[in-house]
């Protein structure tokens, strides 16, 4: 997957911090969790660092509903993205992508989600995970997750 086309939801956030340490962080999967809305945790399955090819899995909440999707890094250039596609039992759910650009003495992170689940899987899938409108909701946790990696 790729992203072309605009993203579905998307924010982005100055932070006062070197691009490199912001990498870090949100390259860090623990650290990306403990920022993140639903995911409650995150851990490597293929590879231990974020390189193209590495995959994770992902282990998310939204009150009752919990599932667990499968991540693959598309991209990992240290300081400037990092991107991954998102999988759930081989059907494309989503990807995901940080841009940290420098600026002003610091630097500003843009997260954005493009949907990619087939029409099909989008009432199912909101179903599972209790949320039927993911463009909105996500609009939404990308400002909470880019507010909380913001005070790390």
């Amino acid at each position: 997957m790729t992203d072309q086309g605009p993203a579905c939801a998307q924010a982005e956030v100055a932070i006062d911090a070197d691009p490199q340490a912001v990498y870090a962080l949100i390259t860090d999967l623990p650290t990306l969790a403990s920022c993140a809305e639903e995911a409650k945790a995150m851990k490597w399955c293929k590879g231990d660092a974020a390189v193209r090819g590495a995959v994770f899995k992902g282990s998310n909440r939204n009150g009752i509903h919990r599932w667990s999707t499968t991540c693959t890094v598309t991209d990992a250039e240290p300081g400037s993205a990092f991107a991954f596609d998102v999988g759930y039992f081989g059907i494309p759910v989503a990807h995901w992508r940080y841009d940290i650009v420098a600026a002003d003495g610091g630097c500003r992170v843009t997260e954005r989600m493009w949907d990619r689940r087939p029409g099909w899987f989008v009432k199912p899938g909101g179903i599972a995970t209790g949320v039927m409108d993911r463009p909105t909701v996500n609009t939404e946790h990308i400002k909470v997750t880019l507010q909380r990696l913001k005070e790390k």
